[in-house]
């Protein structure tokens, strides 16, 4: 089953209307003169970002969208009619790309943000404007300008502070259900999600933070083995990461220590920039366990995992640790937020360098 989070449209923007030739005829002007007037622009094409849509499904059914073109000069200097631009919603977090040339045109990543993805045909000038002491009837006009149609990519980038990340049936679900009112598919038996699902974690008054249970991965997922990179990308815009491992796994033979190794490894494949990005160790199914037991693997495979980060015991199931996790995470990401805003402001030089080069604005 393939998840709805990427989609592939045509934009087309509208064609300017073209300039008139035509002379002024009318009684007792017996030299009116040209009065062909200019055509109107071609209407651009635009997407918004609606933070009332949250897939791209839509966008399977309705693949080509085109903007309407302008009106043709009219005679006694009459301009056409410029076409109105078209809008086009996605939700809030479409990263949006030219297939041809693959460059990024841009991101929209707050409700009502605007990106042109084509621009409209600039209008043909009519033959009035073509008038001069040495040209009295001119016949010349120009046509308008075709507008820009490209074939775009639109990926849905999930929007969350902290990413739940952990092979499937790690208890990813389980934990979201029971730590915010997200709603996700729990079953007894091995599966794994096939949507990433989003949760609000409430932990009083401004106290709030986004957590996406992102599905399974498995070995290969970097070079798109399973769900792989369609859902990998998701990681790249949390804050931080929790690595949920499984500590009783229903493979007796499967190691917990050899899983964690598994997925870093797919997370330094896919982007160094993930790999190195704050990862704590959620450790799950502690009810399943004796404490001793329990505290005994742990340490053990801490211990052969050589683990510097922070590490957590809990039970999704029931809950067990699962309050002190959430408001460790709260602390931390208070802390992540207030180091951004100390952060210099970027200098505008700095800014377009680091701005992704936009084709439309040359």
């Amino acid at each position: 089953m393939k998840f709805v989070d990427e989609a592939t449209i045509r934009v087309e923007a509208g064609k300017g209307g073209n300039g008139a030739v035509s002379f002024r005829r009318e009684k007792y002007i017996p030299r009116g003169g040209p009065d062909g007037g200019d055509g109107g622009d071609g209407g651009s094409v635009y997407l918004v970002a609606d933070s009332g849509l949250n897939t791209l499904v839509d966008f399977r059914h309705q693949r080509r969208h085109r903007a309407q073109s302008g009106q043709q000069g009219m005679g006694r200097n009459c301009t056409g009619r410029s076409a109105e631009d078209l809008y086009i919603k996605v939700p809030v977090g479409t990263r949006v790309t030219d297939l041809e040339t693959e460059e990024l045109i841009g991101e929209l990543l707050s409700n009502g943000q605007k990106l042109l993805v084509a621009k409209g045909g600039f209008h043909g000038i009519g033959n009035a404007r073509f008038k001069s002491s040495t040209n009295r009837s001119p016949r010349q006009f120009t046509p308008g300008s075709m507008g820009e149609e490209r074939d775009i990519l639109l990926e849905l980038i999930l929007l969350a502070d902290v990413g739940l990340l952990g092979m499937p049936n790690a208890g990813k679900s389980s934990l979201i259900s029971k730590v915010s009112s997200a709603t996700p598919k729990v079953a007894d038996y091995p599966f794994t999600t096939l949507h990433p699902n989003l949760g609000v974690v409430s932990l009083g008054t401004g106290n709030s933070f986004v957590i996406a249970d992102i599905p399974g991965v498995i070995e290969g997922a970097a070079e798109g083995a399973g769900l792989g990179l369609q859902f990998l990308k998701h990681l790249n815009r949390t804050r931080l990461l929790l690595h949920l491992v499984d500590m009783v796994p229903m493979d007796e033979t499967v190691s917990p220590a050899d899983e964690v190794r598994l997925i870093a490894a797919e997370l330094e494949k896919y982007s160094d920039d993930l790999y190195e990005r704050e990862r704590w160790l959620v450790l799950n199914k502690l009810d399943l366990l004796p404490t001793e037991e329990f505290s005994t693997k742990r340490d053990a495979m801490l211990a052969e995992l050589d683990w510097q980060g922070p590490v957590y015991s809990i039970s999704a199931l029931t809950g067990e640790g699962t309050r002190e996790l959430m408001q460790d995470l709260m602390q931390r990401l208070k802390t992540l937020r207030e180091q951004d805003q100390d952060a210099p402001a970027a200098t505008s030089e700095q800014q377009q360098a680091e701005e992704p080069w936009d084709p439309l604005q040359d």
